[in-house]
């Protein structure tokens, strides 16, 4: 097996193949945004979709099925460019902690700093400057939203550490990624009603499914190197653990609907995510890293069907 200093300076082992970052951007800022993980959506769309969820659903809520139930496209983007910045954070983050790590195992020494591509410094340096980003949208939000914003740091700075002491660091990396939900809602409503806690809890066991598909990617240079995951701690009962995962994350994010007051058209998207969910688990090999990884990126497919239901329940309530 190569050294990772035989590893030309180019795209990491697991990003999306002809991405931009790699054909359109000045080759000087390659090495930052494969740090942030810019060629590799998926993460930001995973930390921003329970965000749109929570922002769909309130809105529905206040508006009581006025016109003001359609979605709020400012909102969305504000959420956007922060959950596009922060995720770049909380993975550079995770990449100066874990440098060590990543320079033992064969997907991950290919990212910037184990290869050499980035120093710590410099990652230190960018770090900062995506986290000013994320802290001029978040005060662009209301009051609560802020502080909840500011709460969640806590989350994202333990989670890299806990693979080293827990098989479950998969629920910290869902705690985090999914706290999105509690300030979407409360930049719509100022407030964090029940609802919104059971969306967060629903996002943390769907976490809980895709990222445990992600970690059988790793499992056996995990072994190697004394770290945990849920892929070895569940082992050959993962099929079942899914759906335990994915059925209960859905029963809980359909009741948020529910108390939000949420029509047909959001429980139909809850249904159809259930049969992308099925789709999935009909796929699942989890001795095959490719289909491992496949699966993991289609997680972003079920999130939008169950935005798409919110989205559209809001519209037929302002047309009806």
């Amino acid at each position: 097996m190569s050294s990772h200093n035989e590893i030309p300076v180019g795209k990491v082992a697991d990003a999306e193949d002809k991405h931009w970052v790699d054909h359109l951007l000045f080759s000087g800022l390659r090495p930052y945004a494969r740090l942030a993980r810019f060629e590799r959506p998926i993460g930001w769309w995973l930390l921003l979709l329970p965000g749109w969820w929570a922002i769909a659903l309130a809105q529905i809520t206040t508006a009581g099925g006025a016109t003001g139930s359609i979605v709020n496209v400012k909102l969305l983007t504000l959420f956007l460019i922060g959950a596009i910045a922060m995720r770049g954070a909380g993975c550079t983050f995770n990449d100066i902690v874990d440098r060590d790590f990543d320079d033992k195992v064969e997907r991950t020494r290919s990212r910037p700093i184990p290869s050499g591509q980035v120093s710590v410094t410099q990652a230190i340096l960018f770090l900062i400057a995506l986290s000013l980003v994320g802290l001029a949208v978040l005060l662009q939000l209301s009051n609560t939203a802020i502080l909840l914003g500011v709460a969640s740091l806590g989350l994202v700075a333990i989670y890299p550490f806990m693979k080293r002491f827990t098989y479950w660091p998969q629920v910290f990396l869902g705690l985090a990624f999914n706290w999105s939900a509690l300030v979407g809602w409360a930049a719509v409503t100022g407030e964090v009603p029940a609802s919104a806690w059971l969306l967060w809890f629903g996002g943390i066991l769907w976490t809980l499914g895709y990222d445990t598909i992600y970690a059988h990617q790793d499992k056996e240079d995990d072994v190697r190197i004394g770290i945990k995951s849920t892929a070895l701690k569940l082992g050959d009962a993962t099929d079942k653990w899914l759906v335990v995962f994915f059925v209960s994350a859905l029963v809980l994010i359909d009741a948020a609907g529910w108390l939000a007051g949420a029509g047909v058209l959001f429980h139909a998207g809850i249904a159809g995510a259930g049969m992308h969910a099925v789709w999935q688990l009909s796929q699942l090999d989890i001795n095959n890293p490719d289909n491992c990884l496949k699966l993991f990126r289609a997680n972003r497919n079920f999130g939008l069907i169950i935005f798409a239901g919110a989205v559209l329940d809001g519209i037929a309530r302002s047309i009806f």
